[in-house]
């Protein structure tokens, strides 16, 4: 009897959770359909963009650039024995070089950018949320989705592509110097042969998808932020909830950007 409850209230709490997930998937499409419908719809927030775009890319570039020095100084050290145990040790830069400018370099910013820059807009939106902020700028005529909502995610899917090339070219550079050192090769031969192993299919997905990153991790802060409830307590379940999303919707569009890039690239 105890079993069979147990295993009813078990089935009865997963159905809630699935209906709950579902019903915030189809919150958060809407959300982002108000963010088209606004985008293009005067008066445009310039002066808070510009802040924006500076705020998460300047107080973000170094995180970023000291993450992938230390990526590709990993890879490498990492990769070098096996490669040397194969007799394929000349082809490190070209292994690594495709590694981060395809995947891990991309993957690697976005996640550092999720936990800093989405829980950062959750807990900034949310505070503004529980103290009627966002109704306080309603009442005296601002539109505050556009202001605060529009702006952000504006920034964030524009920065983001930005931090990736720089944290792919540090961490070729942390890869390089491993290689210097290691190796005895110098750091034009190592560029000039990464360079010369990328291709347009390379470079192009890596890129569109960054986009992507960037808008989904802007979404969702924005999106959490801005539904903020419970109180104070809200604040805090807000940015820890928008860096979970974040990261999951990360990974999904990854695999969905690497599966279209894939079947491109056969064609």
């Amino acid at each position: 009897m105890a079993d069979s409850i147990k295993t009813v209230f078990t089935k009865s709490k997963i159905e809630v959770r699935v209906k709950q997930f579902f019903i915030q998937i189809g919150e958060l499409s809407n959300f982002a359909g108000r963010f088209f419908k606004e985008s293009f719809t005067a008066p445009f927030e310039f002066k808070e963009l510009l802040r924006q775009c500076y705020q998460m890319g300047n107080r973000s570039l170094i995180l970023v650039c000291m993450t992938g020095f230390i990526i590709g100084l990993v890879l490498t050290l990492q990769s070098r024995p096996t490669m040397i145990q194969f007799g394929a040790v000349s082809m490190m830069p070209n292994m690594v070089g495709i590694s981060i400018v395809r995947e891990i370099g991309p993957v690697i910013t976005a996640l550092i950018c999720a936990g800093r820059i989405a829980s950062g807009i959750g807990a900034e939106l949310g505070s503004m949320k529980v103290t009627e902020q966002i109704d306080a700028m309603e009442v005296s005529g601002t539109n505050p989705f556009k202001y605060l909502v529009v702006t952000r995610i504006l920034a964030t899917t524009l920065m983001i592509p930005i931090l990736v090339v720089f944290g792919d070219l540090i961490a070729l550079l942390g890869s390089a110097l491993v290689e210097n050192i290691k190796g005895q090769v110098s750091f034009q031969l190592y560029f000039n042969t990464v360079f010369d192993a990328l291709s347009f299919g390379d470079l192009v997905p890596a890129t569109v998808k960054s986009f992507f990153f960037g808008f989904v991790i802007g979404l969702v802060g924005c999106f959490k932020g801005f539904n903020s409830k419970k109180g104070t307590a809200g604040v805090g379940i807000a940015a820890n909830t928008a860096v979970v999303m974040a990261s999951l919707l990360l990974f999904i569009v990854d695999f969905i950007a690497v599966f279209i890039s894939d079947i491109f690239y056969e064609l």
